[in-house]
């Protein structure tokens, strides 16, 4: 079938021109993409639509398409960028009420285009789970301020899961901000008027101390200032010719002056010699101590900052719930596996196959203890006096090993994603141990969104400037590897729990897993990371350069793969990890994840390694 013969690629380019004439841009680039949807000033990239064109996906693209291209038409990024607040959770407010308000614009005068947003809203709504939402804490402020701009213009109903969120936190934004809100009908239009209009609602939720300066205010103060300043340059002016009159006048005084300075700069570095003279006197025992240089954070970047590191843990799963409670999410967990038992014990089966497949079998015979060796059984009929034979299997290449597997625990990872990722973690482990495989599973996510006690503590003391990491690290066992997987076997069913998953801080979680798995005794170690993207911590980005999370993990990989004590392999979930890891895979959806993860596993113990790096994805050092 050629290019042409696609049955979706119709449909694309008629989306294609539809957004631009809606965009009101006929320069504007549409493309489609299995990467993030995403807007530039003079390009849209869309979701993919595959050749099955199911209904979803069709309504997805042309939800995201009507969004972005009223965004490009009544979005004016001078203006946004001019009323932009300082702190990240004002930021976001800010963004989601001005999302919502060119979304609006665009339904009052084209109706058919709010239909098409409904559908993207509830697309992302179940992506991330919002319908199982119990507690406003664990849903996010930004988005149900959206969700209420969105609402209160249109006066449209919110899809399934949106309207959940709405609802947890209508009675706090109602009853802080209910007069401002009153007034939203007059600001629609005018970007302006808006962006002052979100700055209020934003100051009425409490966060008003991250809005930062009034735009209004400095360019009325620039403009005092401006006139000041003039007037300043005319008295400088008489200064100046004043001074240099009694100059004339005076030229004794003013040498007398020069010499009188001399004099005392002479003085003071007559005293700092002294000072460091009888320094150099002073006996060695009697000489200042230095204090010790403090231990770096990070063994891959010593100059990455962690503002306090007090409130972080390291803690095993049954230590986060109830045993009646993982109980009860392990039994949830099941049910997930119920559909995809067939499949996932068809892989579990293929990875054993593949693994023992592998191995160099051979035995040691006549020995005087061991396994009883059958086939010498017929010489001690023959001769009752010849005593029993024994043999003794040698150890396989491949069973001295251990395999650590880290979950990201992050908020984007819940619903499908995290469940998948969990039942895989699962039977992988149930797998490696029949082949005498160690496997540790560890998860990483934050205790809090947007800031934990660390956040609170460096407000109250006074905001240091790039302070660093802010959020407190939630890092968490859930089988360490001598654990047998039937003690465990409960502590997966973490994963489900409401308000576990939070933010995710890739370049610690990495460097943390490492260390453990550096310090077994197994002579080959291997490291499997499953993501769904880059490292992403709101209350640090607001305060530290923007790639700064970023950075760490590309320093983090960079001194695993340089050590080479670990083998460092990672899956992406819907978003490409190539461009940090070497070893690397992205998965566009989750039911591949089984799959791969089988491969790249059973792909480590193949012998062949140019099979390996087939598999494996390897680039090769000219590409790199």
């Amino acid at each position: 079938m050629t290019q042409s013969d696609n049955p979706a690629e119709p449909f694309k380019k008629a989306l294609a021109e539809a957004t631009k004439v809606m965009a009101d841009d006929p320069d504007l680039a549409v493309s489609f993409s299995v990467d993030p949807p995403g807007l530039t000033n003079d390009a849209v990239r869309l979701p993919q639509v595959s050749r099955r064109m199911t209904k979803q996906e069709v309504l997805l693209a042309r939800g995201t398409a009507d969004a972005f291209a009223l965004r490009h038409k009544y979005h004016d990024a001078k203006t946004h960028n001019r009323y932009m607040p300082q702190g990240q959770m004002a930021r976001d407010l800010y963004e989601a009420m001005e999302v919502a308000r060119c979304e609006a614009v665009g339904a009052q005068t084209m109706p058919g285009t709010a239909g098409n947003i409904d559908a993207k809203i509830a697309s992302e709504a179940e992506r991330k789970g919002y319908a199982q939402i119990t507690k406003s804490q664990d849903a996010p402020l930004a988005v149900a301020a959206g969700y209420l701009v969105r609402h209160l213009a249109t006066g449209r109903p919110l899809p399934k899961g949106a309207d959940n969120v709405l609802e947890l936190w209508r009675g706090f934004m109602e009853s802080h901000a209910g007069e401002t809100l009153e007034d939203l009908g007059d600001k629609l239009s005018n970007q302006t008027a808006f962006a002052k209009f979100a700055r209020q609602i934003i100051e009425d939720f409490g966060y008003g101390d991250q809005l930062g300066d009034d735009p209004d205010m400095e360019d009325e103060n620039q403009d005092d200032e401006a006139s000041s300043e003039e007037e300043d340059q005319q008295d400088s002016q008489g200064d100046e010719d004043q001074s240099e009159s009694e100059d004339e006048a005076s030229p004794e005084q003013s040498q007398d002056d020069s010499q009188d300075a001399a004099e005392a700069q002479l003085t003071m570095d007559d005293l700092a010699e002294m000072e460091m003279g009888d320094e150099a006197e002073m006996p060695e025992g009697e000489a200042p101590l230095e204090p010790p240089a403090p231990q770096p954070i990070s063994d891959a970047d010593p100059n990455y900052k962690v503002y306090l590191t007090d409130f972080d843990e390291e803690i095993k799963a049954e230590d986060l719930a109830e045993p009646a409670e993982l109980e009860r999410l392990r039994a949830y967990l099941d049910q997930q596996l119920d559909p995809l038992k067939g499949a996932v014990s068809r892989l579990a089966n293929k990875l054993q196959r593949r693994l023992q497949a592998q191995q160099n079998r051979s035995w040691e015979f006549d020995l005087e203890e061991g396994t009883l060796d059958a086939g010498r059984l017929a010489r001690v009929v023959a001769n009752p006096t010849t005593p029993l034979s024994f043999k003794m299997e040698k150890d396989t290449e491949f069973r001295d090993t251990v395999v650590t597997l880290l979950l990201d625990n992050s908020g984007s990872m819940r619903g499908r994603p995290i469940s998948i990722a969990a039942i895989c973690a699962d039977v992988l482990a149930r797998t490696l141990e029949r082949c005498q495989v160690k496997v540790e599973i560890l998860g990483f996510t934050t205790r809090a969104w947007k800031g934990g006690q660390a956040r609170e503590k460096w407000l109250a003391e006074g905001r240091e400037q790039q302070p660093g990491r802010l959020n407190d690290l939630r890092h968490i066992i859930y089988k360490s590897a001598d654990a047998p997987w039937r003690r465990s076997r409960e502590n997966l069913g973490l994963m489900m729990k409401e308000g576990l998953l939070k933010e995710n801080i890739d370049g610690e979680a990495l460097e943390w897993a490492h260390r453990r798995i550096t310090a077994r005794r197994e002579v080959r170690k291997i490291l499997m990371v499953i993501s769904d993207g880059a490292p992403v911590d709101d209350s640090t980005l607001s305060v530290n350069p923007a790639n700064y999370l970023e950075k760490h993990l590309r320093d983090v990989i960079a001194m695993v793969e340089k050590r080479r004590q670990v083998e460092l392999l990672a899956i992406g979930i819907g978003h490409d990890v190539t461009r940090y890891y070497n070893r690397a895979v992205t998965i566009t959806d989750v039911e591949q994840l089984a799959g791969a993860m089988t491969e790249q596993l059973a792909a480590l113990f193949d012998n062949d390694p140019r099979a390996r790096a087939r598999v494996m994805g390897i680039r090769p050092k000219a590409a790199r």
